[in-house]
């Protein structure tokens, strides 16, 4: 039996959906020197497949891109946003 720092520890540094493949999603937001609103949502887009309401974390990916989305020039942005809405659409 584990102990209980051991099975703390695991909880919260290698959570078992982050450990899915041979690496591990913060290695790859760190490498390619995400920003915050980037990492999140490919952290919830990595790990949605492995989690119980995949639905949810979706939706959180979803809005950090929004945020994304919301910074960029205006043309971009309404290319942008009208590319996801065709996306929803099809869905």
């Amino acid at each position: 039996m584990k102990k209980k720092e051991e099975v703390t520890t695991t909880k919260i540094d290698h959570p078992s959906h982050y450990n899915k493949g041979k690496i591990e999603v913060i290695d790859v937001i760190e490498d390619w020197n995400c920003g915050f609103n980037d990492g999140n949502a490919i952290k919830y887009i990595a790990r949605y497949r492995f989690k119980e309401n995949k639905v949810e974390d979706l939706k959180k990916a979803i809005w950090y891109i929004d945020r994304i989305l919301s910074k960029l020039p205006n043309q971009d942005l309404q290319e942008a946003r009208s590319y996801l809405e065709d996306l929803l659409k099809e869905q």
